[in-house]
């Protein structure tokens, strides 16, 4: 690992982008791809007692699982630990919907 690769490998680096791109991920799908002209918020609450809830948030974890195998195989273990557990919540959520 070169040295300059070794300054940017912080477990923060990855948790916080962890736990914000699958938020962003979906807000994005839902915005482009949900045939209701509705907000967000609402198509959210319409989905939140189903299991079409659960699915979409194993579909937000998708960019982060997508980042943690590009930062593994770069060798940045800590980054793709971050962006593992920034996963988690988005995980545990999708598997208490369904």
């Amino acid at each position: 690992m070169p040295l300059n690769q070794k300054k940017y490998n912080h477990f923060l680096y990855g948790l916080l982008p962890g736990l914000i791109i699958p938020a962003l991920f979906i807000w994005v799908y839902l915005e482009r791809f949900y045939p209701i002209d509705i907000g967000v918020w609402d198509i959210l609450r319409q989905l939140y007692p189903g299991a079409l809830l659960g699915k979409l948030l194993l579909l937000g974890i998708m960019p982060d699982l997508i980042l943690v195998f590009a930062f593994y195989k770069s060798d940045s273990f800590k980054i793709a630990a971050g962006f593992m557990i920034g996963a988690m919540p988005y995980l545990i959520g999708s598997f208490a919907m369904m």
